[in-house]
C-alpha cells in the first residue's frame, strides 16, 4: 500500500504476475471503467468522454466494441500484412545504413508502427509526420519538451485536430466507403446501433496513438538493450532464429507502459491484504515482467530466454491479459519482428553518441531521443 504524495491518493501496488492476472480477468472487480486506466486523477467531466474509449470500458461493453475491429488484427490477417512490412522495414534501413548515424526513435522505431496503422486505417501517408506529432503531443503530457508547458491543453488540443481527421474520414465514407478498418468503425454496430460520432472519433483517436507509439517504443528499447549488451548483439547476429526469442525478451524486460490502474469495486482479500470498495489500484507491468516467481534471474537481459523455455512467451504480461489483452499484440510483435531482423545484421557495430533521453512519464515507458552511431554501409 502506497502513499503517493502526487496525487494524495494511496493506491494498491500491484507487483507479482499471479495477483495481476487475478485482477485482470476479474474486470467487474477491478474496474477499468470506474476511474479509467490512466494512473492520475482526472475530473469527472475528463473521464466521462474517456469511457468511451476501449481500453477504458468493463464487460459487457467491452466485448461488443472490442468485436468491430477484431478481424483486422487476428493472427490471419497480420499474416497478410508481413510482405509490405518488409518492404517498410527495408527501406527505413536502406534511408540511413550509408549514414552511419541516426536519430533511432524517429529514423528507424517510429516508422514501420506509425505506416502499419495508417495503412490500415486508409490515411495517405503525406500525413505521416503530423500523425506522429499529435500522437507525442497527446500521449506524452507530463513531459514539456513533448507537449509544452501546458501538457494537458496541447494534448486536448491534438485530440480536436485527430477527432477532425476522423470527422472527415467519415464524411468521406458516405460517398466513397472505406474497406480498411476505419469503414469497419463507421458500419459496424453495438446492440444494432451505429457508433456516435464521439465514439467513433474516440476509437480512431485510440487505434493512431496506442496502435503506433507503443510498438515504436519497444523497437527503441530492443536497440537501446542490445547496445548495452554487445554480448546478446552478437548471438543474434551468429544465430539470427534468437530474434524471435529477443523479440519476447525485449517486450518483457521493458514493456510499453510502466503501470495502468484499476478500481476496487467491492470489499476483497488478496494475499491476506483486505482491499475496500473503491480503492485505487495499480498493475506496475515493468515490476510483473520482472516477478522472479517466473522468470529466472529476471533482471538478466538474455535473448536466449525464449527459445530454452518457449512457454515463457504465455507468461510475461507486456500486452496484459484477461478482457483488455492487447488487441494488436500478433501485429506488434511481426512488426517488431521484421524490423530485429532488419536493422540488426545491417547496422553493424551500434554505439550510443549521446546519452540516451527518456520522456518523463508515468504511464508509458518510452524513449524521446537516442542518438547512434554504426559502421556505415558502402
Amino acid at each position: 500500500y502506497i502513499e503517493d504524495p502526487i496525487t494524495n491518493v494511496p493506491y494498491w501496488a500491484v507487483l507479482k504476475r499471479d495477483v495481476a492476472d487475478y485482477v485482470c480477468k476479474n474486470p467487474l472487480l477491478f474496474s477499468s471503467q470506474e476511474k479509467t486506466i490512466l494512473p492520475k486523477e482526472m475530473p469527472e467531466e475528463d473521464m466521462a468522454l474517456s469511457r468511451l474509449m476501449l481500453v477504458n470500458m468493463d464487460p459487457p461493453e467491452h466485448v461488443k466494441y472490442r468485436r468491430i475491429v477484431r478481424n483486422a488484427f487476428t493472427p490471419k490477417a497480420v499474416q497478410g500484412y508481413e510482405q509490405r512490412f518488409r518492404e517498410v522495414a527495408k527501406e527505413t534501413i536502406d534511408n540511413i545504413a550509408a549514414k552511419g548515424e541516426c536519430e533511432f526513435v524517429t529514423d528507424v522505431a517510429a516508422e514501420l508502427p506509425l505506416i502499419a496503422i495508417m495503412s490500415l486505417c486508409g490515411i495517405p501517408m503525406e500525413d505521416k509526420q503530423q500523425f506522429f506529432d499529435w500522437t507525442n503531443t497527446m500521449i506524452f503530457t507530463e513531459d514539456e519538451e513533448m507537449s509544452g508547458e501546458d501538457g494537458a491543453a496541447a494534448s486536448q488540443a491534438a485530440a480536436i485536430e485527430v477527432y477532425a481527421y476522423a470527422a472527415n474520414l467519415a464524411e468521406k465514407h458516405k460517398t466513397e466507403p472505406l474497406t480498411d478498418i476505419v469503414g469497419a468503425l463507421l458500419d459496424g454496430t453495438v446492440n444494432d446501433e451505429k457508433l456516435t460520432a464521439d465514439e467513433f472519433q474516440l476509437f480512431f483517436l485510440m487505434l493512431i496513438a496506442a496502435g503506433n507509439e507503443s510498438t515504436r517504443s519497444v523497437i527503441a528499447h530492443g536497440m537501446r538493450l542490445l547496445i548495452e549488451h554487445p554480448d546478446q548483439l552478437q548471438k543474434l547476429i551468429d544465430d539470427p532464429s534468437l530474434i524471435s526469442s529477443a523479440v519476447e525478451e525485449t517486450l518483457r524486460f521493458n514493456p510499453a507502459f510502466v503501470q495502468m490502474r484499476r478500481t476496487v469495486m467491492e470489499d476483497v482479500e488478496i494475499e491476506g491484504q483486505q482491499l475496500k470498495a473503491g480503492d485505487k489500484m495499480v498493475l506496475n507491468w515493468q515490476a510483473i515482467n520482472h516477478d522472479p516467481a517466473i522468470f529466472e534471474n529476471p533482471e538478466t537481459f538474455d535473448v536466449e530466454r525464449f527459445k530454452r523455455n518457449p512457454e515463457l512467451t504465455k507468461q510475461h504480461r507486456a500486452f496484459g491479459n484477461g478482457e483488455h489483452f492487447c488487441i494488436g499484440a500478433h501485429m506488434s510483435r511481426l512488426e517488431m519482428q521484421v524490423m530485429f531482423e532488419e536493422f540488426i545484421p545491417r547496422l553493424r557495430n551500434p554505439q550510443f553518441a549521446k546519452p540516451v533521453e527518456y520522456v518523463r512519464d508515468y504511464f508509458v515507458n518510452s524513449i524521446k531521443s537516442m542518438q547512434i552511431t554504426f559502421d556505415a554501409e558502402a
